[in-house]
């Protein structure tokens, strides 16, 4: 056996055991966790500082920003596992119950996935808000992450397994995979003896690999080209706050806003207003030939420009001309994560959130509320942008499948 295939085994006798945990156990778990990571705080920031100063020469400054941890970062994947382990156990939950006319009574129950593997890239945190999601819903996790974060993604899962010694829940449940090349992605990718799901986690290029070569059944989560589109009747200040925010506050993640669409009948007054702030901010805008008219100091946008998720500070511009080309041009170009508008208009605000035909979509808010912490889920495991077997952010409850369990007195068919 391959040292991936004993990791297999190894989780899927976790994932047996798991299967059967009591709920307070699974609890009792995830709370030493928690504990366990304020209390391995240095140790962690040591790790971290070591794979940050590997990388500096290598990546941007936003995926810095994505890898790197600091005392607040690290208080804030103690609360998230803290938090999943308050939400309701989502194993055992009855969702039918009913009789035939032969007798036969049939229960329809929520139970364990199995053994999850995740693939991600340079975010440490994602080690424990996986980890601490699997187990409350009953599955064992193999987590692959990248080169970037290998020391901190060895320490936090080493802090977790040290916290799980001391529980009732098997210290299998989490496991890392310490070979960070292309080929034990691609052994995990062909697993299918032993991982039931396999969801990545990083940019498009880590999750169109996953998608195009995964023969493990795989939960696609989101490249996130959001967009942001200025209606007429916008609160044009408003506007400026919530582009600023969805765009500046973090534009290395998922649910960081790629694009500024704004109604060519407010244009003229909001995309001064908006751009001044964002360019404060330091953020690049690229804009159609319209908004470059109004603001001739931004650079010009390709066609390339408007499916690419830049994670950057960098924004895509575009004027439309009425509501229904900024639907469009979402439905063309988005990947399916999150969409906003901003506006003062009820029926305009219903149009478009019935329109799109994305996991989650705003009205009045910026993009960044979509995370599972935000969304009261306490952490998530990705933001699904498909639409089986979940969609938008995954918390413990979109980590279960069910089974029926029958009753009989001896029917034959």
């Amino acid at each position: 056996m391959t040292e991936l295939e004993k990791m297999g085994a190894r989780g899927a006798a976790a994932a047996m055991s798991l299967r059967t945990a009591a709920a307070d156990d699974k609890t009792d778990a995830l709370k030493l966790i928690a504990k366990a990571l304020i209390e391995n705080t240095d140790a962690i920031l040591a790790a971290n500082a070591e794979d940050v100063a590997a990388a500096r020469d290598d990546l941007s400054p936003s995926m810095i920003d994505r890898l790197s941890l600091d005392v607040k970062r690290i208080q804030g994947m103690a609360d998230g596992v803290l938090a999943v382990s308050e939400w309701p156990d989502p194993v055992g939950k009855t969702l039918a119950e009913y009789d035939r006319p032969n007798g036969l009574h049939i229960k329809k129950v929520t139970v364990p996935l199995g053994v999850i593997g995740i693939i991600f890239e340079a975010r440490p945190n994602v080690a424990s808000d996986c980890a601490a999601l699997c187990i409350k819903a009953g599955n064992a996790v193999i987590l692959r992450g990248g080169k970037e974060a290998f020391r901190s993604n060895q320490t936090i899962v080493g802090v977790m397994r040290n916290a799980l010694s001391a529980s009732r829940i098997s210290p299998d449940s989490v496991q890392l995979v310490e070979d960070t090349s292309r080929e034990s992605a691609n052994e995990m990718m062909g697993l299918t003896e032993y991982l039931d799901v396999l969801i990545p986690r990083g940019g498009a290029g880590l999750i169109r690999s996953v998608v195009d070569n995964a023969k493990v059944p795989v939960i696609e989560t989101g490249a996130g080209n959001c967009h942001i589109y200025i209606d007429k009747a916008a609160d044009i200040s408003m506007a400026a706050d919530i582009a600023v925010n969805a765009k500046t506050s973090r534009p290395s993640v998922c649910n960081a806003a790629e694009k500024l669409l704004v109604h060519r009948e407010i244009a003229s007054s909001a995309l001064p207003a908006i751009s001044k702030k964002l360019e404060e901010k330091g953020v690049t805008l690229r804009g159609d030939s319209a908004s470059r008219i109004i603001h001739p100091s931004m650079e010009a946008a390709d066609e390339d420009d408007w499916g690419r998720e830049y994670l950057d500070f960098i924004m895509g511009v575009r004027i439309v001309e009425d509501i229904d080309e900024a639907i469009a041009h979402i439905e063309k170009y988005s990947t399916q994560h999150s969409e906003c508008i901003v506006t003062e208009d009820p029926a305009a605000a219903a149009h478009f959130m019935e329109s799109i035909d994305s996991a989650v979509v705003y009205w009045n808010a910026s993009t960044r509320f979509t995370d599972g912490g935000e969304m009261g889920l306490g952490a998530e495991i990705g933001i699904s942008t498909q639409k089986l077997h979940a969609r938008g952010p995954m918390g413990a409850d979109q980590l279960v499948t069910y089974k029926y369990l029958i009753t009989g007195n001896g029917q034959i068919r």
